[in-house]
């Protein structure tokens, strides 16, 4: 794994984070992306080298170096997507303890609103070599 290729760790039982992964996926023109459920052996051993990702449960960055969580990781992801989807960095001005409370909410009721899987989601064939599992 390349290190500056930014991986995205996600929640691999929450329907949300797999419909976001999927989502991410269909746009990432350029394949930047390689991603990993944050159960995983690879998920786990990457967020043990990041103390201040550690108990994240949802979604984080790794981005040349650095660990990005909540809302934080949401508008880094959308600006590395690119396109109309930079149109969110100006979120990032404001202050993350709003932001984060914002991403809290909703992923407090991720699974009420959106379900849960016993078994983390399997990509297809076509996404070879994009997941570090």
């Amino acid at each position: 794994m390349k290190e500056e290729q930014p991986v995205i760790l996600f929640d691999g039982v929450c329907n949300l984070c797999e419909s976001s992964v999927q989502f991410i996926l269909k746009y990432d023109k350029k394949k930047i992306f390689r991603f990993g459920s944050l159960q995983s052996p690879a998920g786990i051993f990457l967020l043990n080298q990041y103390p201040s990702a550690k108990n994240s449960d949802s979604v984080v960055l790794i981005h040349n170096g650095n660990a990005y969580t909540k809302s934080s990781a949401a508008l880094k992801i959308a600006g590395l997507l690119g396109g109309w989807f930079s149109l969110l960095k100006p979120f990032a001005i404001l202050p993350a303890v709003l932001r984060d409370s914002i991403y809290e909410f909703i992923a407090a009721r991720r699974y009420r609103w959106f379900g849960k899987k016993n078994e983390c989601w399997l990509p297809g064939p076509q996404y070879k070599g994009r997941f570090i599992d």
